[in-house]
């Protein structure tokens, strides 16, 4: 045994000279690999599998739900990393540097105090180039493929077998009575498109209210669409990393029951423990992955996310401030309706800061919004399961079907009407009740063009998502031109910037778009952001480019 011992390497110790100075060679730090458990494609169906029951249980929600994007940010969800892979990027990257002899090297003589720089130690905005150990949840291309590999397993099934959890966990309903809540096809649809219409009259008054709460002399962002944008999609991360809101939607808070099952194992000790927690892991993952996917099939859900998120941000208002600003239209609020002659470099700088300024902070909204859920994860309190069934979802048909009538009826007689003498005076209808009347069109018209075409490519483009960003851009475009040309009379403007806020307003949304740049893989989200950028911007510069730089914008024949 002694003969096979290797023996420590010989350290020779260099004596400097006389006058010689030391120098200290700093060490390169380097990425210290974690091997973590592997994670291979069993593993994502047994987070399926393990789902206490079929998400479409108490709703009978179509499978185009699937494609709903604002409902496919699932927050964080825990998964043991892949170890043994390596990372492609890196390997090529050491492939292509090769390291210097020693004798071609200079080395700095650095002080040891520079350790305690704050800025020179070894920060990793990025802690890992291998997206896969960055990302603690399934990308958006991964779930939708999971999503269709686990439906088309649940309709290969047999009817009445059940999976392997489910037999060794009966299913049993909040009140004992098997199918008690089940809810029709029909039902569903007239649940959730009544949700759709009264969260969509919501968040456009929202995003009205906080246009003008944030619309002042002196304020540090001059174009107030930023801040919409901000709070809707702060919303929807908080949606989506949610997991008390709707965790007794199966009359059974399954998630509680698998965390308090996870502290139970990690409490545990012994030779076993190990793998008690690897499993315990595991089955938190499943949970949290099939409460996500209920929350996807809860027609109050949806109309919390696509409807009320939706409605409150504003992708053609952002695309509508981009060329503002580009153009030298984008008006101050302590400026007045004129604005101050500049050169085109200075209209590229302000066009850069509208761009910068609001998917900065629409992507820091859905983490802050996520970062609250969590923190507020011990005071949030749940719907119970009886109160959405019996009573949110006939009350949503009622009140979202309603409000749209009275919208339309303010829009005909406006509150003011009787109040003043003059028909200019009438500023009611253009600055809310005609986007109100307008605004669950556009709402609907984005959730079924999600429905029908995020499905048709690949799930690394969105086509739902960009053809109704781009669509609804391009119409407000138009209806901007019409109502800045010197015809159509006071009426026609008002109509005209009731399409703008409220068709356009809720037919194109931000919040569902920073959504799914964060959850698709980095690649893609560049190609998808730009691409939607890019069209959008050149949709309005060939639409109200032409009339800015032909004839130019005249004064609004309404006051809004």
């Amino acid at each position: 045994m002694a003969a096979n011992r290797r023996s420590p390497p010989v350290v020779a110790h260099h004596q400097p000279a006389p006058g010689e100075t030391t120098r200290l060679a700093m060490p390169s730090t380097g990425a210290v690999s974690q091997h973590r458990p592997s994670r291979s494609r069993s593993d994502h169906e047994r987070e399926h599998d393990a789902s206490p029951r079929p998400s479409s249980v108490e709703y009978d929600a179509p499978r185009s739900y699937e494609n709903l994007h604002d409902l496919d940010v699932g927050g964080e969800i825990s998964r043991p990393d892949r170890s043994g892979s390596s990372n492609p990027e890196g390997s090529q990257l050491r492939q292509r540097t090769t390291q210097r002899p020693r004798s071609q090297r200079a080395d700095y003589d650095i002080p040891d105090s520079y350790v305690n720089v704050p800025e020179l130690e070894n920060i990793a905005p990025i802690p890992s180039r291998d997206e896969r150990d960055l990302r603690p949840s399934p990308s958006l291309e991964e779930g939708r493929a999971l999503e269709r590999a686990y439906s088309v397993r649940r309709e290969a099934q047999p009817r009445g077998s059940t999976s392997r959890h489910a037999q060794a966990e009966p299913e049993e309903d909040d009140e004992g009575e098997t199918g008690a809540h089940k809810v029709s096809r029909l039902a569903t649809e007239i649940y959730t498109v009544s949700y759709l219409i009264l969260f969509a009259i919501f968040g456009t008054l929202a995003r009205l209210g906080l246009q003008a709460l944030t619309y002042y002399a002196g304020a540090p962002v001059s174009f107030s669409s930023v801040w919409p944008n901000f709070a809707g999609s702060l919303v929807l991360g908080f949606l989506a990393e949610d997991r008390m809101l709707f965790r007794f939607e199966w009359g059974d808070p399954a998630y509680e029951k698998q965390l308090l099952k996870v502290q139970g194992n990690g409490a545990g000790a012994g030779a076993g423990a190990e793998n008690a927690d690897e499993e315990a892991v595991v089955d938190l993952a499943a949970a949290k992955k099939a409460h996500m996917a209920t929350k996807k099939t809860i027609p109050l859900y949806i109309g919390l996310a696509t409807g009320f998120c939706g409605s409150f941000t504003s992708f053609s208002s952002f695309m509508r401030d981009l060329f503002l600003a580009l153009s030298n239209d984008l008006v101050a609020p302590d400026t007045g309706p004129v604005t101050t002659p500049r050169n085109g470099g200075y209209s590229f700088m302000a066009a850069l800061a509208v761009l910068i300024t609001t998917v900065s902070l629409s992507l820091a909204g859905l983490t802050v919004g996520a970062q609250l859920a969590l923190a507020l994860e011990p005071v949030t309190p749940s719907l119970p399961f009886a109160l959405t069934r019996r009573f949110l979802d006939p009350l949503a048909v009622l009140l979202g079907w309603g409000s749209w009538v009275g919208a339309a009826l303010l829009s005909a007689l406006p509150p003011d009407r009787f109040s003043t003498a003059g028909l200019e005076e009438e500023i009611w209808r253009g600055r809310a009740t005609l986007a109100l009347a307008f605004a669950p069109l556009g709402c609907l018209a984005r959730f079924y063009a999600s429905l029908h075409l995020n499905g048709r490519l690949a799930p690394s483009f969105p086509l739902g998502t960009f053809a109704v960003n781009v669509a609804g851009t391009a119409v407000l475009g138009a209806a901007w031109d019409l109502a800045h040309l010197p015809t159509g009379g006071v009426i026609g403007c008002q109509v005209l910037q009731g399409v703008q806020d409220g068709f356009c307003g809720c037919l194109t949304t931000v919040s569902t778009w920073v959504a799914e740049l964060t959850a698709l893989r980095r690649k893609h989200a560049y190609v998808y952001g730009a691409a939607s950028i890019a069209a959008g911007l050149a949709c309005l510069v060939a639409i109200m480019g032409g009339l800015r730089w032909s004839r130019g914008f005249s004064e609004l024949a309404c006051l809004h």
